[in-house]
């Protein structure tokens, strides 16, 4: 079992309008999270408190079930993430860590 991070770079507008798709995005991250997909999801904070990126961790052996949330999210669709990439974390600590 591998970790994929699925890292949202997030429109100046995205807190505006979120509220529009915020449901149909919740509902994905939800039936992921049944799946054993996706572990953790949220936005990351400035400083100031400004949402600008957003992070979302995966598992499985491949990046396929991140890349196809991506593509598959309201929040891209609709242009409220305006770049996203998929990474593998190579995880070495922390109970969710493969045995090395």
């Amino acid at each position: 079992m591998k970790h994929w991070l699925l890292t949202y770079t997030l429109a100046a507008d995205y807190m505006d309008r979120r509220p529009e798709f915020r449901a149909e995005h919740l509902a994905m991250a939800s039936k992921a999270t049944t799946r054993s997909e996706l572990l953790l999801g949220g936005a990351a904070l400035e400083a100031d408190g400004a949402v600008k990126e957003a992070l979302l961790l995966f598992a499985g052996d491949d990046a396929s079930a991140a890349q196809a949330f991506a593509e598959a999210d309201p929040y891209v669709r609709e242009g409220l993430v305006v770049r996203w990439r998929v990474r593998e974390w190579v995880t070495v600590a922390g109970s969710w860590a493969p045995a090395a």
